[in-house]
């Protein structure tokens, strides 16, 4: 173990460098999705164009092991700041614009790869910058900020972008305004931990690596990756467990958003935030909270199956949504924060899975490549699901959806048979 020289309280920096991983990422997963509904797309082209933003969580442990080979991860980490704050303004400006479109996406694209990179480099410097004690301790404090970052994006900035809506009677405005403000708190996030972040002695280049060492081990643990044993089995539980949740995710802010006569409940874009960005993330995380407990107490093998049918069984509360079309925003609520808690409580299987296969030699390494399949996972049939839902409509839609989760369940009885504990 390489102890590490720390003049910096970890209080100082983990809180805010998990909320700075956070945020990018729930910018562009939810806040895009909303944003570009409200501006006019098609749900096609929303579904569309945001699931090719998973592409870069989706390929990057291809280029994770050359943040080893330049630079530290510190020097990393702030690169990746500065450049997500770039994204952000860069989308802000172009908002207003007759093709903004074509520009916010290429901005979305800048904010993904430095979200993606900006992972691997601050998921390194946690390891190098405590010690293995800290690291335990602080553990639980990193994902609750990460949470808290989800709440700040899809609640309250959400809710914000729906008040100047409304304030400023001038939709592209209100988001333009949002994604400055996004852009202001991540240049100071850039310059706080510039000031504050320590400099452990490991974060450094490590000695003797050269890019033809580095090309022969990242090719190795690829190899050995594929040589697991019930390779088929593992691709059909990690590809299929989130069939349904994949297509539903993209489609549940627009629905909410739509209007009646179109299939949807007509809600606010503040009360979207309320509902699905606050309540929902509140339950999700309890949702997770409840399952680490159990599974902790009683073992995975006992509870992966519960919890398939927790990720997948509460998704029918959206075709009772959609056929009786709800104009109570509480009983909305309700629904949500339910379909939440059991995706919550449901998506510690995916991962603890994924700790499962990666066991071995290069636990680290295919840990990350499952992380890469589960971002696959979301992204392709994420992508042609706003063209079912405008084809069938919402209703038929979220039946389509339920009739997606069947494999993962199906995949979930498989695994489970492997599964010693």
């Amino acid at each position: 173990m390489t102890t590490p020289t720390i003049n910096k309280n970890p209080w100082s920096w983990i809180p805010t460098l998990y909320f700075a991983e956070g945020l990018p990422y729930v910018a562009v997963m939810t806040i895009a999705v909303i944003m570009y509904k409200r501006l006019g797309l098609s749900n096609t082209e929303i579904a569309l164009y945001t699931s090719w933003l998973y592409l870069p969580w989706t390929i990057k442990p291809l280029w994770s092991p050359f943040v080893d080979l330049v630079k530290t991860k510190r020097a990393w980490v702030i690169a990746m700041q500065g450049l997500i704050a770039a994204g952000f303004a860069g989308i802000a400006f172009f908002i207003p614009t007759p093709h903004y479109v074509q520009f916010t996406l290429a901005f979305f694209w800048l904010l993904a790869f430095s979200s993606a990179t900006h992972d691997i480099a601050a998921d390194g410097f946690y390891m190098l910058g405590l010690t293995d004690k800290a690291q335990s301790f602080f553990v639980g404090i990193r994902n609750t900020f990460y949470r808290l970052a989800n709440i700040f994006g899809q609640g309250i900035l959400v809710m914000l972008a729906g008040w100047l809506e409304t304030s400023q009677n001038n939709i592209p405005l209100a988001w333009s305004i949002t994604f400055y403000l996004l852009a202001g708190l991540f240049l100071a996030l850039t310059i706080y931990h510039r000031l504050i972040l320590p400099h452990p002695d490991s974060d450094i280049k490590r000695p003797g690596l050269t890019p033809g060492k580095l090309l022969g081990d990242f090719l190795l643990t690829f190899v050995t990756f594929f040589q697991k044993k019930n390779l088929g089995l593992m691709f059909f539980f990690l590809l299929t467990y989130r069939l349904g949740e994949s297509q539903l995710a993209k489609i549940a802010s627009p629905f909410l958003l739509d209007t009646t006569d179109k299939g949807g409940l007509g809600l606010s874009t503040a009360t979207v935030g309320m509902i699905y960005g606050t309540i929902g993330v509140i339950a999700l995380l309890l949702g997770g909270i409840i399952s680490g407990f159990l599974v902790s107490r009683d073992g995975f093998k006992k509870w992966i199956l519960p919890m398939a049918l927790a990720i997948n069984i509460p998704d029918l509360l959206y075709i009772w949504m959609a056929a009786a079309t709800p104009d109570n925003p509480i009983f909305i609520a309700m629904c949500v924060a339910f379909e939440q808690l059991g995706y919550g409580f449901g998506f510690t299987a995916y991962m603890l899975y994924l700790i499962y296969i990666a066991e071995g030699e290069h636990k680290t390494a295919h840990y990350a490549i499952g992380t890469g399949f589960m971002a696959l996972g979301m992204m392709i049939p994420g992508m042609p699901a706003g063209w079912i839902q405008e084809q069938l409509g919402y209703t038929n839609f979220f039946i389509w959806v339920c009739i997606c989760t069947i494999p993962g369940i199906a995949a979930s009885l498989m695994i489970r048979k492997q599964i010693e504990r």
